[in-house]
């Protein structure tokens, strides 16, 4: 059959293709098998489909109104590249009437740019800016399924999960930060059948690699200007200071993140009643403490009378909450690796946690829409809460409800809540869940 990583191999007859696989697309919808000639990329992506609930009828969203959109599209990393992207495939996107798209780790479409026939009839189809086109809302596509294995891939018409984009082709290739191997996005170009040629997927994975290339030689070195602390997800913070990446102590990384907090500064007594649990420990072991700190951070370390930072530092947990103020919450999102230095017990710490995971959590439930919703339940600190999985079965077509509706009577029964007679997600709700429990 030729090499399998291509979607219509050498000589093969496109219409002949697009026969069989049309028949194993039914076949598999139907009853779960997997049928020659489809390939083992297809195959693996077709079963993730079906783990998920989706449905072969299924259809995008767009999660980013056109300001927001704007904001983000400014702000990501893959903005610097978009004029190599346009000199690489604008002129053979144009030439056989094709598309070319970038979409950002999370599958969410930020370009789509071409010819303008192909573009109306994509924007026919929801393949538009601000669209979620993720392998885990839309089924296998290029750009989803690249961002999902991180792997490049071409999907040849009937491969596609959705029916409703069997008549095109798609190619795309991952595109990482040269520095830190970040999934940053995919580059993607959409159109006939003339794509699945096996040098569509060469000619993208090259346009992703010279724009990885590109990346290196805007920004070869971190940017030094401001500090920066990493706490999300971690329970040791990460400090970028002076050209160096230090790793911190759960006592050091509290120090900076409630100094990040607190950027006017705290005195003794403020950053000690943050810090510890027993209000009798002696003024002693916080200057101990921050002694220590010195000695490991040198010309960066915290200034006294009060307790501050050197300089302005730049803490992954207040831009979070910046864009969530900003109702930019899939942007926001897309950077929520988990709780600020969730093994913490200091009670600053606990209390801005939860004060952070609330406005996060309130902004994803207010939403409603089924993709957010299904990262945040998918997270360890959304696996059990019931509200949100309310929202996510609210929110999703009714053919994929009944799951989320049975995590929420699990839930239920869990907490002691008293079965809603009415399971209707869509009605009035009227049990009154507790908040997750929180470390």
């Amino acid at each position: 059959m030729g090499d399998p990583s291509v979607a219509l191999p050498g000589g093969a007859d496109p219409a002949a293709r697009t026969r069989e696989l049309r028949r194993a697309h039914a076949a598999f919808t139907r009853d779960g098998r997997v049928e020659e000639p489809v390939r083992a990329v297809i195959a693996r992506s077709w079963r993730r489909c079906a783990r998920a609930r989706l449905s072969p009828e299924c259809a995008p969203r767009v999660e980013l109104a056109e300001a927001e959109l704007r904001s983000y599209r400014e702000e990501h990393p893959l903005a610097r590249v978009m004029p190599l992207f346009r000199d690489l495939v604008g002129a053979f996107a144009a030439h056989g009437a094709h598309l070319l798209a970038v979409c950002d780790a999370r599958g969410s479409l930020l370009w789509v740019e071409g010819e303008p026939g192909t573009l109306r009839r994509a924007e026919g189809l929801g393949f538009v800016p601000g669209a979620r086109w993720a392998e885990s809302a839309m089924g296998t596509n290029a750009p989803g399924t690249a961002v999902a294995t991180g792997e490049p891939v071409q999907v040849f018409g009937a491969e596609h999960f959705s029916r409703r984009v069997h008549l095109w082709t798609c190619a795309a290739a991952p595109v990482r930060d040269p520095r830190t191997g970040r999934l940053l996005g995919a580059v993607d170009i959409t159109g006939g059948d003339g794509l699945a040629h096996p040098h569509s997927l060469g000619f993208v994975q090259a346009v992703a690699r010279a724009a990885e290339a590109q990346l290196t030689l805007l920004e070869p070195d971190p940017p030094a200007a401001r500090d920066t602390l990493t706490a999300l997800g971690q329970d040791e913070a990460l400090l970028v200071t002076a050209g160096r990446t230090l790793r911190l102590g759960r006592r050091h990384s509290e120090i900076m993140a409630l100094l990040a907090h607190h950027p006017e500064g705290l005195s003794g007594e403020e950053l000690a009643i943050a810090l510890y649990e027993d209000e009798s420990v002696s003024p002693v072991t916080l200057r101990a403490e921050i002694s220590r700190l010195r000695a490991l951070l040198g010309p960066s370390a915290p200034l006294s009378r009060p307790y501050r930072t050197a300089g302005p530092l730049d803490a992954d947990f207040t831009a979070l909450t910046r864009q969530l103020a900003a109702g930019a919450v899939s942007a926001a999102l897309h950077h929520y690796p988990g709780p600020l230095l969730p093994a913490s017990i200091a009670p600053g710490i606990v209390r801005l946690r939860r004060r952070i995971e609330d406005q996060a959590r309130a902004a994803v439930i207010a939403r409603a829409d089924a993709g957010l919703l299904t990262d945040w339940v998918c997270g360890p600190w959304g696996a059990d809460d019931p509200e949100a999985w309310r929202a996510l079965a609210a929110a999703l077509p009714p053919e994929r409800r009944p799951a989320a509706l049975a995590r929420v009577r699990a839930l239920d029964r869990e907490l002691g809540v008293r079965p809603d007679p009415d399971p209707d997600p869509g009605g009035r709700r009227r049990a009154t869940y507790p908040q997750p429990a929180r470390s």
